[in-house]
């Protein structure tokens, strides 16, 4: 496994009020919005930053979000170039003794699996093939807002 890191997501509990945060407050322009469940914005030339909301979080990653002892409310992504990337890092990952979720075809087109570092910190392992997947892996045409 390369060492970069793809997104950084935030579980968030309230994502207008987060996106208002990051847009008004903070001047960020958001390049990908899905009403009520996510906003990603570029944060590096291969590097998003993903609020997306806890519920939905929650539904996908699989897991409560830490209101007291369980999941911590983010996830750490590489981004991979195929699906059968996916599912070698994850065999990495529970060859160096993680806990390991299999791959899944996701609703949104793309394939992941996560598994956790030894404090608990999820680590999403994706196959994203739109736009905003190809903006984070080397050696891939990244899609420039435009």
């Amino acid at each position: 496994m390369e060492q970069r890191i793809s997104f950084v997501t935030l579980a968030v509990a309230d994502l207008a009020t987060s996106r208002r945060f990051y847009v008004d407050g903070l001047g960020w322009v958001p390049e990908l919005e899905v009403d009520g469940e996510v906003v990603m914005f570029p944060a590096g030339e291969r590097l998003v930053l993903s609020l997306w909301d806890r519920a939905h979080f929650e539904a996908e990653v699989g897991g409560v979000t830490v209101r007291g002892p369980g999941l911590l409310p983010l996830t750490l992504s590489h981004n991979v170039e195929t699906p059968a990337l996916v599912d070698e890092v994850l065999a990495l990952a529970a060859a160096a003794g993680a806990p390991v979720g299999t791959g899944v075809e996701r609703e949104w087109g793309g394939y992941s699996g996560y598994f956790a570092d030894p404090d608990g910190v999820r680590w999403e392992v994706a196959w994203n093939p739109g736009p905003i997947g190809r903006r984070v892996v080397p050696g891939t045409e990244p899609v420039v807002p435009g």
